[in-house]
């Protein structure tokens, strides 16, 4: 069964990385593994009254992730598609190539957010993060254009 790890954020791309996802896998007679990776806020010292909310407000995203992952998961099962779902704290990229290591992913799709050259030099791709370091096929999806 070919295994199509699919890392998701709940952006606007998120629903045609899923569709694209769930594609391949029928394609393939595979399966879909969605996976969450919530990422913790940076703190810097002048932030540092904020470190007491810290925890509530990383429960607060792991709770809504939870709900989301939940929702799309019923969605795909609907639909056919055999599904697992894993949600996880920390770094994206590690996590992502990481999870497509242990499952021993086929394919990863994932979205890109279409972000300036600029930005992605200041601040890092994720994208970009995970295609040097896969041992598999990424896809990406690409973001939805804006309606003018």
């Amino acid at each position: 069964m070919k295994t199509i790890l699919a890392p998701i954020d709940f952006s606007e791309v998120t629903g045609a990385v899923v569709s694209e996802a769930s594609a391949l896998a029928r394609a393939f007679g595979g399966r879909v593994v969605l996976l969450s990776v919530i990422q913790p806020p940076v703190i810097t010292s002048e932030y540092a009254p904020m470190m007491e909310n810290l925890s509530e407000i990383l429960a607060s995203g792991e709770k809504a992730a939870a709900k989301n992952l939940a929702k799309i998961e019923e969605q795909l099962q609907q639909n056919a598609v055999t599904v697992e779902t894993l949600q996880l704290n920390g770094a994206p990229v590690a996590h992502i190539v990481e999870q497509a290591q242990k499952f021993s992913a086929d394919y990863i799709v994932m979205g890109s957010h279409g972000h300036t050259a600029v930005y992605d030099l200041l601040v890092g791709s994720t994208t970009h993060g995970v295609i040097m370091r896969a041992k598999c096929p990424v896809v990406i999806v690409p973001p939805l254009k804006k309606k003018k």
